[in-house]
């Protein structure tokens, strides 16, 4: 049985992408995805690239209320930084409906792509323990991410997190 589940919205800003200034600082390293401090915000994320050089990235926002993932990728898009569009995402048998923000400029060069915010704790349980999302975009083809060692890597950023809150 799917439940549909709704993403919350909140005001945000995600961290940029590979390549970042100095503000990021790496943590560690876990089954294939890098655990980074954002010294600015002292809190933590995750990132995975993959073999095309697409970006997966998840965390929280400063005021550490909501988590969001975000994708991005050096394929061409038609993505507007700003602009929001309807956004599915499913993890097993749970799909989630929400509103993507698209990223353009203000990330890493040559790098676009989205991200959605959520205060939904069973979003993030599905994300840590679920190996694949489908993320059907409003506007572009669905797509698939790996997320492969996402468990892991969510326990060692929470410590990450835990140690930047002492």
């Amino acid at each position: 049985m799917k439940r549909i589940l709704t993403l919350g919205t909140a005001i945000g800003m995600m961290a940029a992408s590979a390549g970042w200034a100095d503000t990021f600082l790496k943590y560690g390293e876990v089954e294939g995805w890098k655990v980074f401090i954002d010294q600015d915000k002292k809190s933590c994320l995750i990132e995975a690239v993959d073999d095309a050089e697409n970006v997966v990235q998840m965390g929280l926002t400063e005021d550490r209320g909501v988590g969001y993932v975000g994708v991005f990728t050096k394929a061409k898009t038609n993505i507007k930084k700003g602009e929001k569009e309807a956004v599915a995402i499913l993890l097993g048998d749970d799909l989630y409906v929400g509103e993507a923000t698209g990223m353009k400029g203000n990330i890493t060069k040559g790098y676009s792509g989205g991200y959605v915010l959520s205060d939904d704790p069973q979003f993030a349980e599905d994300l840590a323990k679920k190996e694949v999302m489908i993320v059907f975009p409003e506007k572009e083809f669905a797509f698939t991410v790996d997320l492969t060692g996402t468990y892991k890597a969510m326990e060692m950023a929470r410590k990450c997190n835990e140690e930047q809150l002492s």
